[in-house]
Order: structure tokens, then C-alpha cells, then sequence
């Protein structure tokens, strides 16, 4: 963006406003208020002041006056060290995120002929998938002319909840939805 046609003033004013949108929150020469409530960085409060007054304390102690509360009236500011306080906040985040478990749903397809011993290898799956503690979707495809034939899909996951019951319990009973029939399994809590 060419800006040499225009004077310092209008860049500074293109350039704050810019900022502005961007971050989340107004630190130094970016507060426009008149008066601001400042707080000092042991938390003690410091009263309703000028912007000029409140932003040379944070110029003599050397770190940055940041508007904590916009929506208050005045305004709240607090003087911090801003770049401490936006790496704290990314660490906290990434802290919460390690902590997090994220429950994936895992799928097993049946179809409605399915053999025993076939029925009981995707059981065993279906354990080893609940006992890591992610839930279970099981669906069974029906084609052609089973579409006919649905109890014995019905009666097939019926079998398949008994060989898993163990580990998981059956949160939403099975239930035709076009072609499958599909049910949902979560693992237990003990």
C-alpha cells in the first residue's frame, strides 16, 4: 500500500485503527479514552486518571498499559508486561489442550449373513476400541432384497451388543436409516 501522499497524522490514524481490529487488546498509544480506571501490576488500583497520566506510569515502570475492560465505564487499564502476559496465555491454552481427551467414533460394518466367528472378530475390534475409551458406531448394510429382511439386522446387533456388554454399553438402540441399520456404543464408566 503506497502512502506517501499522505502526512504522518493520517498514517498513524490508518495504522492504530488497523491494529486495533486486529488484536484482541488495546495496549499503549492505541487507547483512545480520555480517562482511564488503571490498575498497577501488583493489582492495587490507582483511580480514575488521564490517558497521558496513566500512559507515562507505564512508561516510567518500563512495561505496557493494556485496556483489560473496554465495555466499563471509564474504561479499565491495567499496566503489565504484554508480552508476558500473551505467552502465559498460550501456555495455559496449550496446558488445557494437553490435558483434554478427545473421544473419537470409530465404525464397524456388519452385514445381516454375517458368520459367528466373524461376529466375534469384530467384536473383539469393537472392545479393543472401548477399552481405549472411543465410542463405537456399528452398522449393518443391507442390499438388494434384505432390505426386505430387517429384523435379522435388528437381530444381529442385538447379538453384537451381548458379546461387547462387558465394556460398552448401548447409547442409542438400533435404527434404520436408509440402507443401515446403525447403533451406537459407548464404553463404560466405572
Amino acid at each position: 500500500m503506497d502512502l506517501s501522499g499522505y502526512s504522518i497524522p493520517a498514517f498513524y490514524f490508518y495504522y492504530n485503527r488497523r491494529c486495533c481490529t486486529i488484536k484482541e487488546l488495546q495496549i499503549n498509544e492505541e487507547i483512545r479514552d480520555r480517562e482511564v480506571r488503571l490498575i498497577d501490576v501488583d493489582g492495587a488500583q490507582l483511580g480514575i486518571l488521564p490517558i497521558k497520566k496513566a500512559l507515562d506510569i507505564s512508561i516510567e515502570k518500563r512495561l505496557d498499559l493494556v485496556k483489560i475492560a473496554p465495555t466499563a465505564n471509564p474504561p479499565v487499564c491495567k499496566v503489565m508486561d504484554y508480552g508476558k502476559y500473551k505467552y502465559e496465555l498460550a501456555k495455559r491454552e496449550k496446558e488445557a489442550k494437553k490435558n483434554q481427551r478427545i473421544i473419537n467414533v470409530k465404525e464397524i460394518r456388519l452385514t445381516p449373513n454375517i458368520e459367528d466367528h466373524d461376529l466375534n472378530v469384530k467384536a473383539k475390534r469393537a472392545l479393543e476400541f472401548l477399552k481405549s475409551g472411543d465410542k463405537v458406531k456399528v452398522s449393518v448394510r443391507f442390499r438388494g432384497r434384505e432390505m426386505g429382511h430387517t429384523e435379522i439386522g435388528k437381530e444381529v446387533l442385538s447379538n453384537f451388543s451381548k458379546l461387547i456388554e462387558e465394556a460398552g454399553t448401548v447409547e442409542k438402540a438400533a435404527k434404520l436409516e436408509g440402507r443401515n441399520m446403525v447403533m451406537h456404543l459407548t464404553p463404560k464408566t466405572e
